[in-house]
């Protein structure tokens, strides 16, 4: 099983290997409004200009926002601007959002990821690369084999991620349509006779 990776800097400086908490404990369950709650209560007001977004899953916590774009001088490069804006974020706010995202994880038991947009760029901080075992046959082995031979990936572990960020990119309609029934099954389970017993 390859390690986890990690890319980048100023994230939490929680659990290792991503998601699995304190001594393997699981991560609690938790639904996207607690998380929103949670950091819309623990992230400074001026840090974006709204929100942030939540995403997450077992393994980590994925929260995004919007730094105000630069005002720049007519003619003046607006990409720079917004990289040096993105660039003076990471750097100023590094040593709160290690704290904050401490706090979460002791809470939550998943690995907190930061992102932030500004204008038309995007960066993400210590974000969480983590290992999935599965077992494949020979077949579906030669389709990975075949994509390294190619040099699309350098091990069977890399080709895997390719293509699933090849459905990702191919088939996200379907994904979000999916993920949508799950959560409509999910509210109509909470509104079943169970959650109705006193």
């Amino acid at each position: 099983m390859m390690n986890t990776k990690r890319r980048g800097h100023g994230g939490g400086r929680g659990p290792r290997g991503g998601g699995r908490g304190r001594r393997g404990m699981e991560p609690p369950e938790v639904s996207r409004e607690e998380l929103g709650a949670w950091f819309a209560g623990s992230l400074p007001d001026g840090w974006f200009t709204g929100p942030a977004t939540i995403h997450f899953d077992r393994d980590e916590i994925l929260v995004t926002g919007t730094l105000p774009m630069p005002e720049v001088a007519e003619g003046d490069d607006q990409a720079i601007a917004a990289h040096a804006r993105i660039a003076a974020f990471r750097e100023d706010t590094r040593e709160q959002r290690m704290a904050i995202a401490d706090r979460a994880q002791g809470l939550y038991l998943r690995h907190v990821s930061w992102a932030v947009t500004c204008g038309d760029k995007q960066a993400t901080f210590t974000t969480a690369s983590i290992p999935v075992m599965t077992r494949l046959n020979m077949e579906d082995r030669a389709v990975l084999d075949t994509l390294i031979e190619a040099g699309v990936a350098r091990s069977r572990s890399e080709a895997l991620a390719w293509c699933v960020r090849l459905v990702v990119d191919n088939e996200s309609e379907w994904i979000d349509k999916l993920r949508a029934a799950m959560t409509d099954l999910q509210n109509l389970r909470e509104q079943g006779p169970d959650s109705q017993a006193d």
